[in-house]
């Protein structure tokens, strides 16, 4: 405390002209309109400045939280779709009745591990058996199909990605309508392989690919990609098509586990088909 009153007393007139200097500005902002609104006008400009700044700094640390919020939000839309739902009676339609059934429900999950350079890739999202998520469940992006559930933890699945050369997946040419199959080749993570269209149907360079939706997994007319090149093979009735992603693979943050409500149904009567008479 002596310290301090020992070096205001030493720099005392220091002190004493800034005061006044304070003073007498505040005097000359106060009596002159002119000095005033220059005062006013730039002390608007910089502090618009400082908080220009400050909102940048702050909505960039909130965009992870951003980023969450908006998949949620995207879940919740995709459940409200018609394509969500099923209608178990042709004849028969109510919004609200228990004979338009629910088939598809969306939970929205962050990739925190994914890989595209090997053969066999592999994503891990940040929902687990806790969430309701169970193997055998699709695995997509608001741009397109991503892969399927494969393994689950309380808290955590991992997938298997369409960059996997076990993975085999029903999709269908939008303009045709031809089935065909979706497998990749394990080079280029930007380039998938579609097989089995055969050769008399019409396949065009630019075709849309979307998902079939008779794996029971998928819902139907999910995005794939696009046709970029196709080719007959010596000895084959099929086509081999090139197919270029809608989903940049390398760049996936958000996704939807998709879960088919009438999956284990529907797998019941495929394994009891071989049983009929």
């Amino acid at each position: 405390m002596k310290n301090l009153f020992a070096f205001l007393w030493k720099y005392h007139f220091f002190f004493l002209f800034v005061l006044l200097e304070l003073f007498s500005f505040f005097l000359v902002v106060r009596n002159s309109y002119y000095q005033s609104s220059v005062i006013v006008s730039s002390t608007n400009r910089i502090t618009g400045g400082i908080l220009n700044t400050y909102s940048g700094i702050t909505d960039y640390f909130s965009l992870r939280k951003a980023n969450r919020i908006l998949a949620e939000e995207n879940a919740d839309f995709y459940n409200r779709l018609s394509g969500a739902f099923i209608a178990t009676d042709t004849n028969t339609f109510f919004l609200n009745d228990t004979l338009y059934r629910r088939q598809y429900r969306y939970y929205a999950a962050k990739v925190i591990s994914n890989t595209t350079s090997r053969r066999n890739n592999y994503l891990m999202i940040n929902k687990g058996k806790v969430h309701g998520i169970e193997r055998e469940m699709g695995v997509a992006t608001s741009g397109g199909i991503v892969g399927q559930v494969v393994e689950v933890s309380d808290y955590f699945s991992r997938v298997m990605s369409v960059l996997n050369m076990h993975s085999k997946i029903s999709v269908r040419v939008k303009s045709s309508g031809q089935i065909g199959t979706l497998i990749w080749n394990g080079r280029d993570y930007r380039i998938g392989t579609l097989i089995d269209i055969p050769t008399h149907s019409k396949l065009n360079i630019g075709d849309t690919v979307v998902t079939s939706g008779f794996s029971h997994i998928f819902p139907e007319g999910i995005r794939v990609g696009t046709v970029q090149d196709f080719r007959i093979n010596p000895g084959d009735n099929f086509f081999t098509a090139d197919i270029s992603y809608f989903v940049d693979y390398n760049r996936i943050y958000h996704v939807f586990v998709i879960q088919n409500l009438f999956r284990k149904e529907m797998n019941e009567l495929d394994a009891n088909k071989n049983h009929t008479p």
